[in-house]
């Protein structure tokens, strides 16, 4: 019988230990490797090729719908199921654009968690009941509108948002991405103006709502 691999991607240690408690039951899943944020997380499932990774949201270095984004695009095999506290419909939708296959809540029944990556790796989708209608609802209404704010934003521009969300200044932006103060004003402007936001406050409260870094 071949076991299901599995990577359970969060920051926190007794979280981690609590899911491989739960996957332990299961003679039919197999944890092959873990990892504290989202850059190890990449790294690791590039490595040991799991069939499924557990991946939390709100990782540090990148988040849950940046690690599955990443890994749709360097290894389609990988299922990605997000593995989180919020139920926030957004984020369900924002995980579900990047390539998550599943979303699950961390106050989910151990059984649910279960068939959850059973129905991921064979290639299902799964979310979790308490989310799915309001999910759907939201999710119909994306595909018949323009894309969100964030989508609009280069890479570049993604970048320069977290680090000035962080409270870094210009200078010390420009410096940690190795461009000139103005290349990196001018994407601070063009970030505002496709997010609607004015000053840096807005610019903190709108990373923090989204979830691209710790209040």
């Amino acid at each position: 019988m071949r076991k299901i691999r599995v990577c359970i991607c969060d920051d926190h240690a007794l979280f981690r230990e609590g899911v491989k408690a739960v996957l332990r039951q299961d003679a039919r899943i197999e944890v092959v490797g873990e990892a504290a944020d989202g850059k190890q997380a990449v790294e690791v499932i590039r490595r040991v090729h799991p069939d499924v990774a557990l991946v939390d949201i709100s990782m540090p270095a990148l988040r849950g719908f940046e690690v599955a984004h990443r890994v749709r695009q360097s290894n389609g095999k990988t299922k990605v199921l997000i593995l989180t506290l919020y139920d926030d419909e957004e984020l369900v939708a924002r995980c579900l654009d990047a390539g998550a296959s599943g979303y699950v809540l961390k106050d989910t029944p151990p059984s649910q968690l279960l068939y959850a990556i059973h129905a991921v790796s064979r290639g299902e989708q799964y979310i979790s009941p308490k989310v799915l209608s309001s999910v759907v609802g939201h999710y119909v209404k994306r595909k018949d509108r323009s894309r969100m704010q964030y989508d609009l934003l280069s890479a570049r521009e993604r970048e320069v948002l977290v680090l000035l969300a962080e409270g870094l200044a210009i200078k010390e932006v420009a410096a940690r991405l190795g461009l000139s103060v103005k290349t990196v004003d001018a994407h601070r402007s063009r970030l505002m103006s496709k997010l609607g936001l004015h000053d840096r406050s807005e610019l903190i409260r709108y990373a923090i709502r989204k979830k691209l870094i710790e209040a």
